[in-house]
């Protein structure tokens, strides 16, 4: 494999088999709902599970979770195309290593979906839960009575309860969307004119 190719693929391996140790060890070693805190009250491991999208989101139930389990396979199928497309043709590196971070995430959720339940004897093919753990509570509160929607509601910054395959997901998606300027810049060319190039007689 050429140089080119080898960091890039070599950085999501790495994400994915440290994703997978880390979801190993917390099934190994918390139950469900069980919190080991390292921040106080504001970060902490939280052993949950899920049947839909990253961060806790579902959708569709078993259908819907057959569907998005199959989509998220065709899904990181363009992907790779994309990443060996974008090697190819030697486009910036950070983007090249920023798609390889999504691919890695997308790879390690695809591992829980498509084989925990077998591996672990609660479902079908295709219809594992993704295993999270990473819980940053990092602020409470109450929206305001004139919030719309959740007026005199809890507020709870960041509620969502993750995995590493999410952060490398978003952090490459992030990262894209923040330099997608410099990534994907054009060199202008200059437009000729009579007094911007000498004519030899």
């Amino acid at each position: 494999m050429k140089a080119a190719y080898t960091k890039p693929f070599l950085t999501a391996i790495f994400i994915i088999l440290a994703d997978q140790i880390i979801k190993t060890w917390v099934r190994a070693h918390m139950f469900m709902g069980e919190e080991i805190r390292f921040l106080g009250s504001r970060g902490m491991l939280h052993y949950t599970e899920n049947n839909g999208m990253a961060f806790g989101m579902e959708w569709g139930g078993d259908a819907g979770k057959l569907a998005l389990t199959l989509f998220r396979i065709f899904a990181v199928c363009g992907i790779v195309y994309c990443l060996i497309y974008l090697i190819k043709h030697k486009y910036h590196r950070g983007l090249i290593m920023n798609v390889a971070l999504i691919l890695a995430g997308a790879v390690g959720n695809i591992i829980d979906s498509t084989f925990y339940g077998i591996m672990y004897h609660y479902a079908p093919l295709f219809h594992g839960r993704v295993v999270d753990m990473f819980y940053f509570p990092l602020f409470r509160g109450t929206y305001p009575a004139w919030f719309p929607l959740w007026a005199n509601e809890p507020f709870e910054f960041f509620r969502p309860v993750f995995n590493l395959a999410d952060s490398a997901i978003c952090v490459g998606v992030i990262m894209i969307l923040i330099f997608q300027k410099h990534y994907f810049k054009h060199e202008v060319a200059e437009v000729s004119s009579p007094n911007s190039e000498m004519v030899e007689e």
